[in-house]
């Protein structure tokens, strides 16, 4: 039996960012994890851009995709029991 390996912990990299003073104090005065919260709406900025540039990249695709469902229906839609 192989064990298992706890996941890595990210590496990590100090940096400045300019923040508004209010909300910087706001967060502070209630132990919000500022470094943790920038990270994590940073991945939110990142998920919702690759989004974007996916629908952007596969935009002609999924035009003919709806064309193809205008025109002919959704297929195997006979076998749908809802």
């Amino acid at each position: 039996m192989t064990e298992l390996t706890p996941p890595s912990k990210p590496k990590r990299k100090a940096t400045n960012v300019s923040l508004d003073v209010d909300l910087l104090r706001e967060a502070k005065s209630l132990g919000i994890n500022i470094s943790r919260s920038a990270e994590l709406g940073l991945r939110e900025a990142l998920a919702k851009k690759r989004a974007e540039l996916w629908k952007q990249e596969n935009k002609d695709a999924l035009e003919a995709s709806n064309a193809f469902v205008e025109a002919n229906g959704i297929p195997l839609a006979s076998h749908r029991k809802f």
